[in-house]
Order: C-alpha cells, then structure tokens, then sequence
C-alpha cells in the first residue's frame, strides 16, 4: 500500500491556497433579542466588564461571564480565548476551584453551526451547571477555545503538539487566576474529553482530576485500524475545518472577531488538517504526537471516564493501553451504548447509559479532589454493564482472570470488498467466498470476553482482512460484537480487536469470522484476490459472571439496537476449538 506522509502536504497547502481552502460558513443573523419589558440583551463581556444574566440572557442565571485572552504555552505567538463564568455573588477576594474544559465547541456563534443571534458563551455543558448547581456549590466555570476555534488565534491541531500546549497553558492560566484556589478539574465529552487526557498528560500539578465522556484515547485507532481508514478519517477533518471557519456575530468585540478570522488569512491550517488524518503509515510522527494512550504512561491525575463498548463514534480503542500506562485513581462507567453523555436520556426519559447518578458521582469526584472532602456515598470504582444489561462492580478493569489461546486453523477468502452489500448465498459456500467462519463447541456455562481480543495469522496474497466475533444462539442467530480490520502489508499480522465486555451465555456459540472488509464502516481498496490464511489464533481474556457483585443500573436502551443493527444468520459449521470455562477464582 502506498504511504501518505506529512512530509508531502506542502503541495497540499499551495493548492488549496490557490483554489480557496476555506470551508464554506453560514451566516450568522444579526439582530438583538428583547421580551418587550427588559432593556436590549446585547452586552458583551470583558476581562474587567462582568456581565450577568439579566444583562444578556445567555449567561446561565446565577453567573457572571468574563471574556480573557492569554498566550498559548509554545512560544508560537497563539493566542487563547477563555470564557469565565464565577457565582454571581462571590464575594471580592473569594478564591474558588475551577472545573475547565477545553476545545472545538465553544466559540460564541454555534458548536456545529452559526445558531445564536448575539454574542455570549457558550452553552455547550449548561447540563453540567444545572445538573450539578457547580456555581452555587462554589466552583468556577472556564470554557477555553483551543487553537483555530472561537476567539483563539492559530492552525487547529486535533490534540496534537499544538492543542496539548494549549490544554497545558489553560490549566495554567485557569490556576493563577485571583479567584482561583489553584485546583482546576477538566470537563468534557468527545473532542473535550480527548482534551482532557491530554491534560492528564501534561503532568501539571495544578490538574487534580479529569472528568472524560467518550474520549479519543489514540487519534490513529480512531480514524484507522492497521493501515485501513474509517469514513470518519474524512468526515473529522472536513466537520473542524467547518467549524474554524464559522461566521461570528456582528456584536463581538473586535480581538474576538479578528481571532476568529485567522484562517482567512492562513488558509495552510485547513489544508493541514484536511491532509493529516489520511496518513496511512501508525508510526508517522503525525500520529505519535496525538496519542494520549502512548503518552500516559506514570501519569497520576485521578480519572473519571465513560466508555460505550458498542461506540459507533470514539471506539474503545487505545483504551487499554492509557489504563495501564495511567497510575493515578481510576473510576468508570463502561458499558453497551453509544456517542453519548452521562445524564443523557432517550426519548422515552430512560438513561442512555442506565444509570441516574452521573451528575452526583462527578461533583463527589471534584469535590474530593479539588476541595479535599471525603465522599459521602462509595461508588465504585468501575459500574461495568456487560450485554445482557447486567451492572457490576469492580475495583479496575479488565479483571480477565484467564486468558485463552485458542487454534482456529486455516481457510481462505476471496478479497471481494463486498462493502456493506452482503456476499450472494451462493458464493458464501463456493470458493468465491469473501469470508470464512470457525465455529466453537457450545458454551457449558456462562464465559465473559472482557478486555481487548487479539487475533495472530499468517496470510499470502494481497488486500484485506477483517474479523469479527459472533455470538451465536441454539437458535442460529448471532450478533457481531467485536470487530477489526488491517491491510495485508505483511506476511505475519497481530490485530487488537476493539475492547470489550460480552458474556456469552452456557449454550451458545462463538464464530469467529476472517475475510474481506465487507461492512460500510471502512474505506477499504479490495485486491480482488484470493487470501489465504494459516495458523490463525485467538486470545480471549475471559471472566466469569458466576463471581459478580451487582450495583445499582438499568438496561442501556441502546443494546436492543445495537444487537438489532448486528444482526445475522450465518450458516452454522463444525465445531472445531472450545472456549473454555473462566477461572472462578479471582
């Protein structure tokens, strides 16, 4: 396969100078809003000017906004913007612990798109404020836009060298400030929450704990699996460069809307980031500056976090990995659900994630470690919920007490690249198959695969390769529930498949699938050749479900459609290798 490097976006950039680089922007509406009793809710913030809620209306009730500007920590010349939000009535001289998050979302006009008629900050965590009353319980509040965003100078970097130094100069700032006690926690979900383990990284003792929903834990494994790219390798790119480029609102003050601008006059930065998220080759130093996981090896910041092990957007990928290189306290959320945050409820009122405490565990975790007060409630460590809807806790995780090497043998494919349009039942037993299956004796009794499955093979030919596990019923029908692609760049392939925690239940299957990518998740170049594969081996880390201990959760809503979406019948095979029973001693 033919290798992208950084070192070849110079072309890139001179095009795109030449065509226009620059996404194209909605328009923001101007206008100033009024309830036809109170005065025009236009007033803009500055660093000494507070303004609150009754002065413009999106300022959350209860705060004080202030808008700050402040260098980046590189020496580049970027300049940072911050929001600030302090209880409206903190005393002069009062200094209050700040939770911080940092990133793509805040800027004044829109997160995604220009939606706000004039300017204010930012809405993005108002659940977080109002499910948690952070002001009134004595907290600051700092919303920082990292380079290309909002009122921030410089090229977006998507957590590379120049977001962490930006992450490493707002826990800074945010610590020195005279109504800061010093302590800053970090907030966020997704991008922000990818900031926030890099500020875990930076090892900067003013950072005393981290609250990180759905992270991006490796850039690489996020957008790439083995030299193969996700849609998402394009589509994360393109959705940033949109949002650097976003009309602001015609009632900022005039630092903000110059900062803001800055791609106007440097349209290199889009064409950046266009160009470095398709770099095929893992060990271009493009994707070493952007591992948290790798990076976080004896960090200490105490972690709170949630994972989805059925994620569709920030795969629980790399995850592992950070676990282990991260020293500090750990608590988590992993469980069945999708892109979503701790309080968030479906449509039906249920918790996405079937648990109703995510506000009052994370004002326990900041309040033990920014205010030094002991909890007043135990949770656990880690609320695991595993596919049958089946909370438990555990003191970390994966708590695998056995790990399982098991021969799948041989077979061969066709590398069709079927896409997502499955293979005619015709070929699927012919030598035109574009997969094979091997297949387990029934399960005695239930076996949790709990941790990060690898799969070792040798293969010849050209192309692709993709696996996937199935758990199968008596009935025949199987959920696909870990999956894992890789290029046939050499002879001897060792793929992590995604992490996960899945019981199988006692009379059911595991197959294990190897052929050609053949769902829509992937951008895949399929040889047209036929692969054979040798000495295929699977390595389960396994627990058993028998030695549990039950905590408080409901059933994630989203694995009924999860299980919906992976859905199939594949025709069932000969039995050829077991899986065997979990130790039950831990």
């Amino acid at each position: 396969m033919r290798k992208r490097s950084a070192a070849t976006a110079a072309a890139l950039i001179t095009a795109c100078a030449v065509t226009g680089a620059l996404t194209g922007a909605a328009v923001a509406t101007p206008g100033r809003v009024t309830d036809g009793n109170r005065a025009e809710k236009t007033v803009v913030a500055t660093a000494t000017r507070s303004v609150t809620h009754e002065e413009n209306e999106r300022v959350p009730e209860g705060a004080r906004w202030t808008q700050h500007y402040f260098p980046s920590s590189d020496g580049s010349g970027t300049e940072l913007h911050a929001d600030v939000l302090l209880p409206e009535n903190l005393p002069e001289g009062t200094k209050v612990p700040v939770v911080m998050s940092a990133g793509a979302y805040f800027g004044h006009s829109g997160q995604m798109e220009v939606k706000e008629e004039h300017a204010g900050p930012s809405g993005r965590f108002q659940d977080l404020l109002e499910g948690t009353a952070l002001l009134d319980k004595g907290y600051a509040f700092v919303m920082v836009d990292t380079r290309g965003f909002g009122g921030s100078t410089g090229c977006l970097d998507l957590g590379g060298p120049g977001d962490q130094a930006d992450v490493k100069a707002a826990i800074d700032w945010s610590s020195k400030q005279p109504w800061s006690t010093g302590a800053v926690g970090m907030y966020g979900k997704s991008f922000d929450a990818y900031t926030g383990l890099l500020g875990n990284n930076a090892k900067n003792d003013a950072l005393k704990a981290v609250v990180a929903q759905e992270p991006i834990w490796d850039l690489y494994e996020h957008l790439h699996s083995n030299g193969v790219p996700r849609p998402n390798s394009v589509q994360l790119p393109t959705s940033y460069n949109r949002i650097a480029s976003l009309a602001q609102l015609p009632d900022e003050d005039k630092r903000y809307r110059t900062n803001a601008a800055y791609e106007t006059k440097h349209p290199e930065c889009l064409a950046l980031n266009s160009f470095g998220p398709t770099i095929g080759d893992p060990e271009d130093p493009y994707w070493k500056d952007r591992s948290p996981a790798t990076k976080a090896k004896d960090t200490d910041t105490p972690l709170l976090f949630t994972q989805g092990t059925t994620e569709t957007n920030t795969l629980p990928v790399g995850m592992e990995e950070f676990l282990h290189n991260h020293r500090g306290p750990q608590r988590a959320w992993i469980g069945p659900w999708d892109h979503v945050r701790g309080n968030d409820r479906t449509q039906e009122g249920k918790f996405a994630m079937g648990r109703a405490t995510w506000f009052k565990e994370t004002m326990s975790f900041f309040d033990e470690h920014l205010k030094d007060i002991d909890p007043k409630v135990t949770y656990p460590n880690y609320a695991v919920q595993d596919n049958l809807g089946n909370w438990r806790a555990e003191k970390s995780w994966p708590t695998a007490n056995r790990s399982a090497n098991l021969r799948l043998g041989n077979g061969s494919y066709l590398d069709s690249g079927a896409g997502s349009q499955p293979t005619p039942p015709e070929e699927e037993t012919g030598r035109n198959a574009g997969s094979f299956f091997i297949w387990s004796e029934p399960l005695k009794a239930a076996t949790r695969v709990t941790g990060t499955p690898r799969i070792t093979l040798t293969a010849r030919g050209e192309g692709n390769v993709m696996v996937k596990l199935h758990d199968v019923g008596p009935d025949g029908n199987a959920v696909a529930f870990d999956e894992r692609v890789s290029r046939l760049d050499q002879d001897h392939l060792n793929i992590s498949l995604k992490s996960t925690d899945w019981t199988l239940r006692a009379g059911h299957r595991l197959a294990v699938e190897i052929g050609s990518v053949r769902t829509g998740d992937w951008l895949d170049t399929p040889s047209k050749q036929k692969i054979q594969i040798s000495n295929a081996r699977l390595h389960l880390p396994l627990d058993h479900p028998a030695e549990d201990t039950a905590t408080d959760g409901d059933r994630a809503p989203w694995i009924d459609t999860y299980t919906q979406i992976n859905a199939a019948k594949p025709t069932p095979g000969p039995a050829t290798f077991t899986v065997p029973p979990a130790d039950t001693r831990r």
